[in-house]
């Protein structure tokens, strides 16, 4: 394995990126979600792409235009079809024996992947704790708002744990913030605009996608909510989406147990390609 650095030209600015190559046919391609630069949080995508290439898959690692190392404007993941698609025709010409790439992508990357990798020519899909959930309509506001039935599987979780009782006795829990936290799980809401749209580019994508969620994360949650509503009933019959799920709350499989899932999801995947 040899891990080598690039720039990646993708409408005149330039895609800093990591090549650890191999000599399969079948290589990875790594999306970061947010704004996480290319090597993850703690190394850990670096560390990930290294384990992987161990067994002979090439692997690709980018940031897109406006993070870390790249030049251009932050576009976000709704605009980063253009990053996708430069970056993967870039690991086809570096890799020229490869005839498939499987994309990976977390949180809101990976419904990036979904959106845009038909047309950035990916030919399967590992999407991990896809993101579903609307920005606040207030201009000022980062704070996203999270889905009521995210709450409520987040809230029943923690009925379930009878150290709560013990908690919310001794003090520990917030009475207040409790009761609010139920008032919003009560709600009844339709799914966001983004989860449909979502939802209507799974039902579009040709190759074998797997969704991966840490159950736990409110993201995955949200996520879940989702799939498991009347709108998404169709796509669930389809054959070519799996999903699985991990016990974990780690929204980017930080502990040693989640990182080892996720590379054996991994290595499964690009070996059935």
């Amino acid at each position: 394995m040899t891990r080598t650095f690039h720039e990646i030209d993708c409408k005149g600015d330039l895609l800093a990126a990591t090549l650890d190559s191999g000599t399969g046919t079948t290589a990875l391609m790594i999306v970061s979600g947010g704004n996480e630069i290319r090597s993850g949080a703690h190394g850990g995508m670096a560390l990930l792409a290294s384990r992987i290439s161990q067994h002979g898959f090439p692997v690709l690692r980018y940031d897109r235009r406006g993070i870390g190392e790249s030049s251009g404007e932050n576009r976000e993941f709704l605009g980063s079809t253009e990053d996708i698609a430069a970056a993967a025709q870039f690991l086809r010409q570096e890799q020229p024996q490869i005839d498939r790439i499987i994309a990976f992508g977390n949180c809101d990357a990976a419904t990036a992947l979904a959106l845009y990798g038909p047309d950035a020519g990916i030919d399967g899909y590992m999407l991990a704790n896809p993101w579903v959930i609307e920005q606040t309509s207030e201009a000022d506001s980062e704070e996203p708002t999270i889905s009521s039935a995210a709450i409520r599987s987040r809230y029943w979780d923690r009925i379930k744990n009878p150290r709560t009782v013990i908690d919310l006795l001794s003090g520990k829990i917030d009475l207040r913030k409790l009761l609010k936290g139920l008032k919003q799980a009560s709600k009844v809401e339709e799914n966001s605009a983004l989860s449909i749209r979502l939802r209507d580019a799974l039902s579009r994508l040709d190759g074998n996608s797997r969704i991966l969620l840490a159950k736990r994360d409110t993201t995955a949650r949200a996520f879940l909510a989702a799939w498991n509503s009347a709108d998404f009933a169709t796509l669930r019959t389809r054959t070519s989406i799996t999903l699985e799920t991990l016990d974990s709350a780690s929204h980017s499989f930080a502990d040693e147990a989640a990182k080892d899932w996720l590379a054996e999801k991994l290595l499964e995947a690009l070996r059935q390609a």
